[in-house]
């Protein structure tokens, strides 16, 4: 019997405030914001979350990572230091661990100039007192952190642009102490973690193929190449989105210019048991990155500053 999981929650940027929607299990259509936190005065918000309490925010600006209540107080703020007065080519980002205790926050300090090499910090989410510090040797211009959905263990994927993509995991050690572990691929994104916690879902970082691997080991299941989907490997792409619809079924994005130089996009369906094709799924969104399937059946589309709204088949 599968642990009872905590709420799923997406956050959104609106008019400088952060707003936490939860998404239930038995609801469909336009989510309504179960809780709104107020970054402080000046603070341009590039990274947000909510603890699954909806109690306490995390969000990171370019020069900190700051963690505020509902009613606006701060209850800790981690400067980076030193300063930087790079302000573009580099984006942190933070997440919750799944029990809420702690907080982990990505700092692409390389291209922000304060260092050769990137950052990952854990922190004590209470006190805000650091509690490991990995460096990283990654020079990344954002990353995402992906929780996993059952051991607690968190993915980073390092977007190094040009030079391609690191993946780190980061899971607790016998001591306690986090042990962090490289995938050796300098080429592949992550995409979605599977809802069972099984495996996950990588796409090449020249977009020629998605690939499902096994948790924890990223051992290859199975990969699938343009081709596979029907579709000329000249003239079509994996996009770097979708995911896991269902635990048994992944959404896999290929895109392509149309004669009429029109971009094109489509939502395949695959089945992650076998590694069949098994169909498409039709979706109105305004761009690929938009659809966020949510492993249950359904999915959220709504861009970074809309209301998310959540659709089944």
């Amino acid at each position: 019997m599968m642990p009872e999981q905590p709420p799923k929650i997406t956050t959104r940027h609106h008019g400088g405030q952060i707003t936490a929607y939860v998404i239930p299990s038995d609801t469909l259509g336009a989510l309504e914001p179960a809780a709104v936190f107020q970054p402080r005065s000046g603070d341009e918000v590039v990274a947000s979350a909510v603890r699954p309490d909806l109690e306490r925010a995390v969000y990171a600006t370019l020069d900190a990572v700051v963690c505020v209540t509902r009613a606006g107080d701060v209850v800790w703020e981690s400067t980076f230091e030193p300063h930087s007065d790079t302000r573009y080519g580099h984006r942190p980002s933070c997440a919750w661990s799944l029990d809420g205790r702690t907080v982990w926050v990505y700092r692409p300090d390389a291209m922000a100039g304060r260092g050769s090499e990137d950052q990952w910090v854990v922190y004590d989410a209470d006190s805000g007192a650091v509690l490991f510090r990995r460096e990283l040797e990654t020079v990344g211009h954002g990353a995402e952190h992906h929780v996993h959905p059952l051991d607690d263990s968190v993915y980073l994927v390092i977007g190094e642009g040009q030079d391609g993509a690191a993946l780190i995991r980061g899971a607790a050690g016998a001591e306690g102490e986090p042990e962090f572990v490289t995938y050796p691929w300098p080429d592949r994104c992550l995409i979605d973690l599977a809802p069972d916690g099984k495996q996950f879902m990588t796409v090449d970082h020249g977009q020629g193929d998605v690939a499902f691997h096994h948790h924890p080991s990223g051992d290859v299941l199975f990969t699938l190449p343009v081709d596979a989907f029907g579709y000329d490997p000249e003239d079509a792409f994996v996009e770097w989105s979708g995911g896991y619809l269902t635990p048994e079924t992944a959404v896999v994005t290929l895109g392509g210019e149309s004669d009429d130089e029109e971009e094109w996009y489509r939502y395949h369906l695959v089945d992650v048991g076998t590694g069949a094709v098994s169909g498409e799924i039709t979706v109105t969104t305004a761009n690929p990155y938009e659809l966020k399937p949510l492993g249950d059946g359904t999915w959220l589309t709504g861009g970074a500053a809309e209301s998310p709204v959540r659709w089944s088949r």
